[in-house]
């Protein structure tokens, strides 16, 4: 009677003991994944990427702009054609190592797409390669779509930089959150950066008025002011004696 108590004893317990047994597994299993998360070669990989996509977004293409509103203020074909190619040069290789940050983020992370850093990087992938079709699709100077394409070539671009430099910051703060990591001095570096940029590319649309500026000030003669005393104005205020002359004066005059 004894070992039968015993033995539903145990029967009721084996439940209770096989949920156990598979919390303790499961609860190993996300512990070994969190690690994997956080092993310094995970670590290496999304520094990697980080780097990859400020290079692209935030130092390759943004000087490319830079570059190709340069020659309206140059005078000369060649040196026109010279910023040109040197844009096209730079854009393209932003797009190839947005590219190769994009195929490393699919092939390595977890792409859970639950924070804006992720929903923001997949925009801006699809954005960069909408903007090199349409590069290539350029229509002749003097078409009726060259002002369109312009338009849709010169917007794109703007916000795709600016959405990537966005993206930039949001990616430190997720290395930060995620490793724990101090990103405070690459913020401050890459924010000085930016403004270096910014800076350089308002300075830009003044350079020209700043040079007419120097050269209508330089045609003008110098203009010497005039100081009149109080004892001139004195004088200028004085009216002339008049002198009495006759009838007869006044006929021979």
């Amino acid at each position: 009677m004894q070992n039968l108590h015993l033995l539903l004893h145990f029967v009721t317990l084996l439940p209770f003991v096989s949920c156990l047994s598979h919390e303790e597994v499961r609860d190993h299993k996300n512990t070994r994944e969190y690690i994997h998360k956080l092993s310094p070669k995970m670590k290496s990989e999304v520094a990697l990427h980080g780097v990859l996509l400020w290079v692209s977004m935030g130092l390759l293409a943004p000087v490319g702009i830079l570059l190709v509103r340069m020659p309206h203020r140059e005078e000369g074909g060649s040196r026109r054609k010279l910023f040109f190619y040197l844009h096209l040069i730079l854009q393209i290789l932003s797009v190839l190592l947005a590219t190769s940050g994009a195929i490393m983020s699919i092939k390595s992370f977890e792409n859970s797409f639950d924070n804006n850093h992720q929903r923001i990087g997949l925009a801006l992938y699809v954005a960069v390669w909408v903007q090199a079709a349409i590069e290539f699709r350029r229509p002749h100077r003097g078409s009726k779509r060259r002002s369109t394409w312009y338009f849709l070539h010169w917007i794109l671009g703007t916000v795709i930089s600016l959405v990537g430099i966005i993206n930039i910051y949001t990616g430190l703060d997720a290395y930060h959150q995620k490793f724990s990591a101090n990103t405070r001095i690459w913020t401050i570096v890459f924010t000085a950066q930016i403004s270096f940029m910014a800076f350089f590319y308002l300075f830009q649309d003044k350079w020209e008025y700043m040079q007419k500026q120097a050269v209508i000030l330089g045609n003008i003669e110098p203009i010497t002011p005039t100081i009149t005393t109080q004892s001139d104005a004195h004088k200028e205020l004085v009216p002339e004696p008049c002198v009495k002359r006759n009838a007869l004066s006044n006929l021979f005059d």
